[in-house]
């Protein structure tokens, strides 16, 4: 009886690391890509004719709606080319009134049953196909971001190419703030780099970010939104690849986005991501495998094994517990892949994943003190994923909408001065 229970946790626990091997494998060959940046063709050789309504989807956000309002009216676009929308959704403070005095077009909506970001959007996207033929792209923007002179620039250039869906660079207005904002910057700085850059290099489809993103109205008109889970920008770019529309990168098209200050609040904030993620993997993982075997279509391959990330940090929490118990007790009849490779290959790799990181950061132009100083916690912002993955997963039918209040009070002048 001993006997068959190790055998069968050997099995699985060589199942598991497997596992985990293959898919970091595929996503280090992946990010290779992302390595050598190349010279991006300059925007202003593409003549602005892009009609753009810009959609800010607000709750209750009067601290900052002015300062992307007024970001977004610096751009080097021309005027009458572009209007900004901001839907003021079931806000019970002066976001509407502060909103509209900066220079928005101001929507007010109030639904107590149909809650979220993703209702909002839907919401405000009906009003502007009601519009008819006003606009041919929309782009959504958090509250709490600023935008870049050039984003406008740089989205039309991508739907002149033939791009139906861009998505923009995401970097953060408040990297320093404190050693959770630092770790959030530095995930998304290698995410810009080593997973977004190289899919649109290799041909893929890039993932939306919730914010800095633009489609084709047409686009928008055919597929419908109907994204309305937690986690409405990756169900809109699942629903994108099971369409066969690729998503595209803009590096240069950027989008400052406020990073949350403590614990709690990123606790609560990346907990909504899982249970978003784990809902998107339940409805659209087998569709999206079935697409990629079908049609041999890699893109749509692609995407499902980002939906598999989340189970793969849990793996990984589980792989990394399992080592512990093996070095203190090594009879344990746990499956080691060190049983495949010689020892000294580990200690390769374990020094290879301590200088990756930050040597992506420096070829980013993001790397000082500070940010060596935020790889030290960092380790510890990556072990938190492991039970707020669990905890996601386990509540991805509770879609109550957690806000994060924001509160960081800086404008793009300050932002691009500094």
């Amino acid at each position: 009886m001993v006997f068959c229970l190790n055998s069968a946790v050997f099995l699985v626990t060589q199942v598991i690391q497997v596992l985990i091997f293959i898919t970091s494998c595929y996503f280090f060959i992946v990010s290779v890509w992302g390595l050598k940046k190349r010279k991006e063709e300059d925007p202003r050789l593409y003549p602005p004719v892009k009609r753009f309504a810009l959609v800010i989807a607000a709750h209750n956000e009067e601290c900052v709606i002015g300062h992307i309002v007024d970001s977004l009216l610096r751009q080097s676009y021309p005027r009458e080319l572009y209007d900004i929308y901001v839907v003021a959704d079931n806000c019970s403070d002066r976001t509407a009134e502060v909103a509209a005095r900066h220079g928005a077009i101001v929507y007010k909506r109030f639904n107590d049953s149909e809650r979220g970001k993703g209702y909002a959007l839907e919401w405000m996207f009906e009003k502007i196909f009601a519009m008819g033929n006003k606009y041919d792209a929309v782009a959504v923007f958090d509250a709490d971001n600023l935008v870049s002179s050039n984003f406008l620039l740089e989205m039309n250039k991508q739907l002149l190419k033939g791009f139906k869906v861009v998505q923009g660079y995401i970097d953060s207005k408040n990297p320093f703030d404190s050693w959770i904002t630092c770790s959030y910057s530095i995930a998304f700085w290698l995410s810009n780099r080593i997973f977004q850059l190289p899919r649109y290099y290799l041909g893929l489809s890039c993932s939306l970010c919730g914010t800095g993103f633009c489609v084709d109205l047409e686009t928008l008109k055919k597929t419908g939104w109907g994204a309305t889970c937690l986690t409405e920008d990756l169900e809109f770019t699942m629903k994108m690849a099971l369409n066969g529309i690729k998503i595209a990168w803009a590096h240069n098209a950027v989008v400052y986005d406020e990073k949350p200050l403590t614990l709690k609040q990123s606790w609560l904030q990346r907990k909504r991501w899982m249970q978003g993620h784990a809902d998107c993997a339940s409805r659209y993982l087998g569709l999206l495998f079935a697409k990629a075997f079908r049609e041999n279509d890699l893109t749509a391959l692609d995407c499902a094994i980002y939906l598999f990330q989340p189970v793969r940090y849990i793996f990984i929490g589980l792989t990394t517990i399992m080592m512990w118990i093996q070095t203190i007790y090594p009879q344990s009849p746990f499956y080691s892949i060190r049983y495949v490779f010689p020892a000294g290959i580990w200690y390769v790799f374990a020094l290879f994943q301590l200088f990756y990181g930050p040597w992506i950061i420096m070829i980013e132009k993001k790397f000082n003190l500070k940010v060596l100083l935020g790889f030290i916690v960092y380790p510890f912002y990556c072990i938190t994923w492991l039970p707020i993955t669990i905890q996601g997963f386990l509540s991805k039918n509770n879609r109550v909408w957690y806000h994060t209040v924001h509160t960081r009070e800086i404008s793009i002048r300050d932002l691009e001065k500094a």
